[in-house]
């Protein structure tokens, strides 16, 4: 896989998935955004949750990122990111279909958060089993990584929209070389602090930071942070 050219499937036309798809454009990746579909997604009208404009008013301004379904974006890539709200996420990726994502790294950057009573949404995660954990059960081919999940969007693409590179991504799964092809593409956006939990039952951990991240929001009033780990070297 070539690291610097890749074509990348995004499950996801929410302001996570535009995020992305904006930067890995930019960065010189062949990029197809995914939804469960085309029309209704370009007949939207109205502003997104976070007042994000309707996707046809942003794909004018990206005119070099398509949108497929979910199952045409993931077989156009060579790498797929789920960036679909996590409580559809496994029904999104059963509509993608296994046989698109077969061998294919699957970088999970979703968290499940429960918006029915407003803002704060309440985190779902749970020590048992994370959503990563049970995306790797149902495609047990795909290379499931999870990371960026701890963050706002666009920090995850630029680091130094705070401070500096200097703060924490992590990332999890059980395929070394899928996780260094995402150490790869992190380190592209600009990452330089990557520390690697271990197997994908370690994406419990990050899922489960959500709760403090969003009472951080509240206390903060604002998104405008990100962890940083300090250790002696």
């Amino acid at each position: 896989m070539n690291i610097l050219r890749m074509k990348i499937g995004i499950l996801g036309t929410g302001m996570v998935g535009r995020s992305l798809a904006a930067k890995l454009t930019e960065l010189g990746h062949d990029v197809v955004v995914g939804t469960r579909d085309v029309a209704n997604t370009l007949a939207e009208s109205k502003p997104g949750f976070f007042g994000e404009p309707p996707f046809s008013v942003w794909q004018k301004q990206n005119p070099n990122i398509r949108l497929d379904t979910f199952a045409k974006a993931a077989a156009h890539g060579e790498l797929v990111i789920n960036a679909t709200r996590g409580t559809i996420s496994l029904d999104a990726l059963r509509l993608t279909g296994a046989e698109n994502l077969n061998g294919k790294v699957l970088l999970d950057i979703a968290n499940e958060l429960d918006f029915s009573k407003g803002m704060p949404p309440r985190s779902l995660a749970k020590d048992e089993e994370s959503l990563g954990e049970r995306i790797q059960h149902m495609l047990p081919k795909a290379k499931v990584v999870k990371s960026l999940n701890t963050m706002r969007a666009d920090v995850m693409v630029n680091p130094t929209a705070i401070a500096n590179a200097d703060h924490t991504v992590f990332v999890s799964g059980n395929d070394a070389e899928a996780k260094q092809v995402v150490v790869e593409l992190l380190q592209s956006c600009g990452w330089k602090d990557i520390i690697d939990l271990g197997d994908i039952t370690s994406a419990r951990g990050t899922e489960m930071l959500l709760p403090i991240w969003l009472r951080l929001w509240g206390t903060l009033g604002t998104p405008d942070f990100n962890f940083k780990i300090v250790r002696n070297l």
